[in-house]
């Protein structure tokens, strides 16, 4: 096998790119089966008859998109090396009915998703962007990418008790941004104005899925700009590297014992119980059909998945230096440490010993230091698709990812080098 591409610090110029045009879990697949097409990917429906070709194949649903590279010499009984990681991040999202507004101010109404750190979505210049979709049933991506909405924080003087007491907010109440002024509010406003953005016939929409993102760009941060500040890091920064590694694995070409696959879902902020999340049926399909059409029986399915291995990348806590009492007292992940391999003993990771083995063995190979992650006894740990993926599917699972700060913020903070030190480790591990 030839070499891969090594990635270095142009990945992660490459990931603030990606970032930027990716205001939504819509926007990221779209730009991430780009990006594989580029390596020479296909895309695949899933209402039409698959065959057992090689070469990559990528199927796109909603806000979630699984990509596979089939060697020349697979068979139908050769396992896969998955790294799987999601497309959405908490945010503010546009309700059913979106005109609002009270005292001269016009408003849109947003439900919360997820679980968010509100304050940081507080006067900040709001962008709106999503999906929708039309009346022939087709769908359009729309990204208003300037400041348009504003959610405003009540002046200190109407509130005295907020330094001494902290910031409340009522998540009803208080998040409902600003985008204008008027007395009236007028049913349909919002959903006329993206019909004349995007040069549509006014009522030609009837369905959207809309939310609002900050239009700051991604930006290196520090005396000599060894940190990256960003929206959506949380997970978009493990989609970018896990794209990355696959298309090099593709390109660099024959000779690997596993079929690589990407599988990015939707919905991991609020459980992954949806078609498109990782508790739904859209991976353990894909992988049982790419089986199938390479002439496979039930018998050699249940083979494959009996010797395949999932990376669950997502984000983890660097140590925070004006928290350091809510870590850990013996471990402390730092920024540009390299990845981290989470571990918990309740399954809210799913990494066991012999999933740390295959995890070291990939760094080792990537020549890449990585940091081991786990919660303090006296706080609850989080959790991934981790997990879910190993029940759901039967597969051997290792939670790993980059340790950053202000995680679930409206921007995130992370390593120059974390990005392109993950994606070494996931191309090392996908060629197996």
């Amino acid at each position: 096998m030839s070499e891969p591409h090594r990635f270095d610090r142009g990945h992660t110029d490459d990931l603030m790119t990606f970032l930027a045009a990716s205001p939504t879990p819509y926007h990221a697949v779209a730009n991430t089966a780009e990006r594989l097409e580029k390596a020479g990917f296909k895309q695949v429906a899933e209402t039409d008859a698959w065959d057992g070709s090689s070469g990559g194949k990528y199927v796109l649903r909603g806000g979630a998109i699984i990509a596979w590279y089939v060697p020349e010499s697979a068979v139908a009984h050769t396992p896969y090396r998955i790294v799987g990681a999601h497309t959405d991040s908490p945010n503010l999202r546009v309700k059913p009915l979106p005109d609002a507004g009270a005292h001269g101010w016009r408003q849109v109404a947003v439900e919360i998703y997820g679980g968010p750190l509100m304050n940081s979505w507080l006067d900040r210049d709001l962008g709106l962007a999503g999906r929708l979709t039309l009346r022939d049933g087709s769908t359009r991506l729309v990204n208003v990418d300037r400041p348009l909405l504003r959610v405003p924080q009540l002046a200190i003087h109407l509130d005295r008790s907020v330094s001494s007491e902290g910031l409340k907010l009522d998540k009803q109440r208080h998040l409902q941004p600003v985008w204008g002024l008027g007395d009236t509010v007028r049913d349909g406003d919002l959903i006329a104005f993206l019909e004349s953005e995007n040069n549509l016939a006014a009522g030609e929409v009837t369905g959207w899925d809309l939310m609002v993102h900050s239009v700051e760009p991604p930006a290196h941060l520090g005396r000599d700009k060894e940190l990256v500040a960003g929206p959506r890091m949380d997970n978009l920064l493990s989609v970018h590297a896990a794209t990355a590694a696959l298309a090099a694995v593709a390109t660099s070409g024959a000779g690997l014992p596993y079929v690589p696959v990407l599988a990015a879902f939707d919905h991991e902020e609020n459980g992954s119980q949806s078609d498109t999340g990782a508790d739904g049926p859209l991976l353990g399909s894909v992988l049982e059909r790419s089986v199938f059409a390479r002439g496979g029986s039930y018998e050699d399915k249940a083979r494959a998945f009996a010797g395949t291995v999932c990376l669950s990348s997502d984000t983890g806590h660097a140590v925070h230096p004006n928290y350091a009492e809510r870590h850990d007292p013996t471990h402390h992940p730092r920024i540009n440490g390299g990845p981290i391999l989470k571990v918990n003993v309740n399954n809210r990771y799913a990494t066991d010993g012999s999933g740390r083995a295959v995890w070291a063995a990939a760094c080792e190979k990537a020549n890449v230091p990585f940091q081991s992650f786990v919660s303090n006894n006296s706080m609850p740990c989080g959790t991934t698709i981790g997990p879910i993926t190993a029940a759901r599917h039967g597969i051997k699972t290792v939670d790993i990812g980059v340790a950053i700060l202000s995680m679930h913020s409206a921007r995130e903070l992370c390593g120059v080098d974390d990005p392109h030190l993950l994606a070494n480790a996931m191309v090392a591990f996908l060629e197996g």
